[in-house]
């Protein structure tokens, strides 16, 4: 065995030219595979963060429609006292013009409370986030995304200025308290304006200036994620205490989620598979090599074969050197994938975990493809008669 080593080591170094081609071929191939798993999975991390900073594993709370329920501060109340209930907040929205600077603009109007940041992701640039003062004095200030600022002020601490926003009929001034990044910040820039950015009012302003005494929905954020369903039914049975359980819905986005956790799983699987073509490429290239090495070698064959070697042996270095030039080019690319990976995630802000698994099976198929593709040369070369073989020059 240490013998066919030797011999397949020092045969593939014989033509390096051809061997270094066909070692690129491979590790194209294997680079592919790994860069494309790779940033696909980079991208379901990305947009799962996106998702979970937009309240995504949260369950959403809504009265019926024609319903004579509503959801007020005794719903929430309740919702909150279930064990498997971390927070809830009220949640009251619109689609407004605004004026901020002279400039127009169209805005997403979140009624909150002072509980917005445990419930949904917001990160504090500057200035501050709403508090139960705000609430309870139907203040008006407001919290703003920091793409506001940038588009009228290029820049993002604009706390103290004021913004005008069409609620209810009415054109209402908040004073801006705070600057935030929200969760969908990375989606807004990605879909290039077709979210609307967003601003964080006090629930009881909302309410004074739409007429509404309830809330258009409540979120609930979950102490264990894993039990949504369960938790999803409990909220509903509580609500319907005394009441129809058709006057309440709860949606469980959870679900939504892992809904499209699963289509893009699907996607990065098939994106895989197309780059994998490459090492079917890799291996045609492999076997014609190897085919070319059969016919060179073909006096060195008859030479061995007529000195004692078994037709098992032949076979067996034919196989080794495929496999070897395929470890060789498949060891090669996944480090060129996992570096440009690394990259890519870097360009993009966000780290990369690298998948030992994927890419030892990626290593795997490679070898499984230089196997197959060099069983050919490998009995090709083990059926020559040694007579023909010494005689052939």
């Amino acid at each position: 065995m240490i013998e066919i080593f030797r011999s397949g080591i020092r045969c593939i170094f014989r033509n390096k030219m051809r061997t270094m081609l066909t070692v690129i071929g491979i590790a194209v191939g294997v680079m592919s595979v790994v860069t494309v798993a790779s940033i696909g999975e980079l991208g379901k991390t990305s947009i799962n963060t996106e998702l979970t900073g937009m309240g995504m594993d949260n369950l959403v709370v809504s009265a019926q429609s024609g319903s004579a329920q509503k959801l007020t501060e005794n719903e929430l109340d309740r919702i909150k006292k279930l064990d498997t209930v971390g927070n809830a907040m009220p949640l009251m929205s619109m689609m407004t013009s605004g004026k901020l600077r002279g400039s127009y603009g169209t805005y997403m109007v979140w009624g909150v409370n002072e509980d917005a940041d445990n419930v949904i992701d917001l990160e504090v640039l500057h200035g501050r986030l709403l508090n139960r003062g705000d609430i309870s004095g139907k203040a008006k200030v407001c919290v703003i995304d920091e793409a506001i600022a940038l588009d009228n002020y290029k820049r993002t601490n604009i706390v103290g200025k004021t913004i005008s926003l069409s609620i209810g009929g009415n054109t209402v001034e908040f004073e801006i308290a705070g600057v935030v990044k929200n969760g969908v910040n990375t989606l807004q820039n990605m879909l290039g304006g077709f979210i609307p950015d967003f601003v964080y009012i006090p629930y009881s302003v909302m309410q004074e200036y739409s007429g509404k005494s309830s809330f258009d929905q409540i979120t609930v954020k979950l102490e264990d994620t894993a039990q949504s369903v369960s938790a999803a039914a409990e909220v509903k049975k509580m609500l319907s205490a005394g009441s129809s359980e058709s006057d309440y819905s709860v949606d469980n986005l959870l679900s939504q989620k892992e809904k499209m956790n699963n289509i893009l799983s699907i996607a990065s699987a098939a994106l895989s598979a197309v780059a994998g073509i490459s090492l079917i490429v890799s291996g045609i290239s492999i076997m014609t090599v190897m085919l070319v090495s059969v016919s060179e070698r073909t006096r060195e064959i008859g030479i061995k074969k007529s000195i004692g070697a078994s037709r098992g042996i032949i076979i067996t270095e034919f196989l080794f050197e495929s496999v070897l030039i395929t470890f060789i080019g498949g060891v090669i690319g996944i480090t060129a994938g996992v570096i440009i990976s690394a990259l890519i995630g870097a360009a993009a802000g966000s780290g990369l975990t690298v998948n030992f698994g994927l890419c030892g099976i990626v290593l795997l198929i490679s070898l499984a493809v230089g196997g197959i593709f060099g069983v050919y040369p490998a009995f090709k070369a083990a059926d020559l008669k040694p007579v023909d073989a010494l005689r052939y020059e």
